[in-house]
């Protein structure tokens, strides 16, 4: 039987890189997004071309009732879940100064990009619990999408920041509560990833890259992400729950 993955915002940027590796390695894949469906089909047909069975859950994951229903939906249509990767998440609505940024803007940013994965976590975990009870062989697994912005300060973009600080603390949280149960969990932080998200700033990173910025002197993709859930997937590291992958060209490496 092939296994099922739950990608949010799976079907753009890293998501989709992330849902296209997925499907080579044989997952059936839940989507997740905002778009109408109309809008997704292009990028489903190609996940479809890829073997995968592809079903597209619409929703918001900062919204409690939206999460329900996503899950819901896979459990309606697969029966199972295997595999979930935290992917969705914004940029901020503006990019204003520590100093200038507004509490509304804040709370929007923080219930997508930490209180909803959080709270996704917690509800496909106890159905995974559920599953290894019936199954102790059935392989499931946890993936955190977050950013280096955990820990490099961006003061134009604080809340960003501190949601992606906050993930990468609600991964080591659930890798140590779900060891007992012999479910992993893992995170990766992409760098500077070319994508929609960074689009408006592309002209600063490709200065910034040029000038030696990351050790290895390129943009990231969405495929270079998808490599590592990938192998996450697979189980390749079978004793390493809780540990942060770098997806970020060594930008993260201290040099002199």
């Amino acid at each position: 039987m092939k296994k099922t993955a739950l990608v949010t915002g799976g079907l753009r940027g890293i998501g989709l890189g992330i849902s296209q590796a997925l499907a080579e390695e044989g997952y059936n894949l839940a989507t997740n997004g905002v778009r109408a469906e109309e809008d997704v089909r292009e990028a489903m047909d190609g996940l479809r071309e890829r073997g995968a069975e592809v079903i597209y859950c619409r929703g918001d994951v900062g919204d409690a009732q939206a999460r329900h229903h996503v899950l819901e939906q896979v459990r309606s249509h697969f029966g199972q879940l295997n595999l979930l990767v935290n992917n969705a998440g914004v940029a901020p609505r503006q990019r204003k100064d520590l100093l200038e940024a507004e509490e509304a803007d804040y709370a929007w940013l923080m219930d997508i990009n930490l209180t909803g994965p959080h709270f996704l976590m917690q509800a496909a975990a106890k159905w995974m619990i559920e599953q290894r009870k019936d199954d102790p062989d059935c392989p499931c697994c946890l993936v955190n999408v977050g950013s280096i912005s955990a820990s490099v300060i961006s003061v134009n973009r604080g809340e960003y920041c501190i949601s992606k600080a906050g993930m990468a603390m609600s991964t080591q949280l659930f890798a140590c509560r779900l060891g007992e149960y012999g479910i992993p969990v893992f995170e990766i932080q992409p760098g500077l990833t070319a994508s929609d998200m960074t689009e408006t700033v592309k002209d600063k990173y490709d200065a910034l890259i040029a000038s030696g910025i990351c050790v290895q002197p390129r943009w990231g993709t969405p495929a270079d992400c998808g490599k590592a859930v990938a192998m996450l997937s697979r189980g390749d590291l079978p004793y390493s729950s809780g540990q942060v992958i770098m997806i970020d060209g060594g930008l993260t490496r201290p040099r002199l």
